[in-house]
Order: structure tokens, then C-alpha cells, then sequence
């Protein structure tokens, strides 16, 4: 018998919205098939999201997701079998909460939420924030000195006029010394520890299952998918990406409403 031809990728990373899920926040059938036929080759599969864990766990939980995922914009390596946190890194916040009052002198006031660190971390939102309708859970913020009040993943910023790419210019060029800045989706602009992304966590996931920036391809939409695709080796927008994401992939599929996915991993595992 000849030997198996060699995969094309040892791993195989995906955003969560805008990229492997829907709209509705499920997973075709189509894209369950594709990875699932990846990961029998031999592929393995990790997921990479902004969310953090509370956020991405039921997710994970309904897909029978197993392995690993990057939560938190690259803070936190979540073992999602074993509903275990591995790492977590943490924003200093006094330093947020001097960016805050830089951005704020520069664009006016904010409205503010904030992602608590943990596993069961709440995200808390303050007046004004306007939250994405769905089943993710928040709890309303009256006193803004909770926000400073316990151990956070990131603070999310938004304006009452500006859009995502301009809040986040001007953030970054008053307080880019002191936080990250990224835009992870529509209306969700967000602070991070400085020079944390989705490849810092990513690299720490993959070096624990023994694989290598060269032997990974990613899928992404939005500006906060450009430090993994610059970490690996074969970046893949899709469709419906952010223009600056676009600007870096290696490659465009169709939309995540369309199996974009799937029909890369299917062209590149023949399945």
C-alpha cells in the first residue's frame, strides 16, 4: 500500500462569527461534514474567537467541540472537553483606565462595557452600550466603578457618532502605548493588554499540540483575524470580511452564510 499522501495543514483555525458560524449562530450542515472529514485525516481543529469563554462555551458545548479553543481575543486557552481554563491573561486596569481617559479627552464621552475574567465571568454594560440581540448573557452596569471592580479580559468602547474604524484610529493614536485596540465586529471596539491578539493565544494552543505556525491555515472576517493570519501560513478571508482583512488573506472563500469554510477545506482535503 502507498503511504497517505501528507496534509495540506496540520491545523485547520476558524473565527467563530462571521466565519464559522451563521447568522443564527449555527454551523451548517455542510461545514460540520468538511471538518469533521479534516480533522479524521488527521487535521486538528481550533477554534479562535473574541469571545470570551462564557460567551463561546455553550457553542462549543453544542457542537460535542472537544479540543481546544483561543477565547478572549487570544487571552484565554480554553480545554473545551474538559471545561477547563488553561491560561488567561488579564488587562491591567489602571492602565485601561487611564487609556479611558485619554480616548475620552480626545473623542468625548464613551459608552463602556467590560468582559470579567474566569470562566464564569460576567460581561457587564453600561448605559448607553448597546448589546447585539441574542442568548448572550450581561448584566446592566449603574455604577461605573464596577467596571474596575474585579479581574478583566478587555473593556469594549462605543461612540455616539463615530464608526468602529475611526473610534479605534483614534484610540489608538492616544492610548496605543498603554492598551491593544482592535475591531472585533459591528460595534465592537475593544482594549486589550498590550500586544495580546488571536495569534498570541493561537501560538500557545498549537505549541501544546505540537504544530507549527507553517503547517496552519486560518478563516477570519474582521480586522482582530490579521495577527493569525500573519502568524499562519495561508490566511483565508471570508467574503463577507472587514476591507483591511481582505487587504492581508492569501485567499477569499464565499460568505459564512454561503460554506465558505467548507469550500476551501474541501478543495484542500478532498473531501
Amino acid at each position: 500500500m502507498s503511504a497517505p499522501a501528507p496534509l495540506p495543514y496540520k491545523l485547520i483555525a476558524t473565527d467563530l462569527d462571521g466565519t464559522l458560524l451563521r447568522h443564527d449562530e449555527t454551523i451548517s450542515g455542510r461545514t460540520r461534514q468538511a471538518l469533521a472529514a479534516a480533522t479524521a485525516a488527521g487535521a486538528a481543529h481550533i477554534v479562535v474567537t473574541g469571545r470570551a469563554v462564557p460567551w463561546t462555551r455553550h457553542i462549543l458545548d453544542a457542537l460535542d467541540y472537544k479540543g481546544l479553543a483561543v477565547c478572549g481575543q487570544g487571552g484565554q486557552v480554553y480545554h473545551a472537553g474538559e471545561h477547563r481554563l488553561l491560561t488567561s491573561v488579564t488587562l491591567d486596569r489602571q492602565l485601561a483606565g487611564l487609556a479611558l481617559s485619554k480616548i475620552e479627552a480626545e473623542v468625548g464621552p464613551l459608552f463602556l462595557a467590560a468582559s470579567r475574567d474566569g470562566l464564569e465571568g460576567d460581561v457587564l454594560v453600561g448605559p448607553g452600550y448597546r448589546v447585539h440581540e441574542g442568548p448572550l448573557p450581561n448584566v446592566m452596569m449603574d455604577d461605573p466603578g464596577e467596571l474596575w471592580a474585579a479581574p478583566l479580559n478587555k473593556v469594549y468602547l462605543q461612540h455616539p457618532t463615530l464608526d468602529d474604524d475611526a473610534l479605534a484610529l483614534a484610540a489608538r493614536q492616544v492610548a496605543g502605548d498603554l492598551v491593544g485596540v482592535t475591531v472585533a465586529g459591528k460595534g465592537i471596539v475593544e482594549l486589550l493588554p498590550l500586544g495580546l491578539t488571536k495569534a498570541t493565544g493561537l501560538s500557545l494552543a498549537a505549541r501544546r499540540l505540537g504544530i507549527t505556525a507553517k503547517e496552519t491555515v486560518a478563516f477570519g472576517d474582521m480586522p482582530n483575524d490579521i495577527p493569525m493570519f500573519a502568524w499562519a501560513a495561508h490566511g483565508v478571508a471570508m467574503a463577507n470580511a472587514h476591507d483591511e482583512l481582505k487587504a492581508v488573506a492569501n485567499e477569499l472563500t464565499a460568505s459564512n452564510e454561503a460554506d465558505g469554510v467548507a469550500v476551501v477545506l474541501e478543495r484542500l482535503y478532498g473531501v
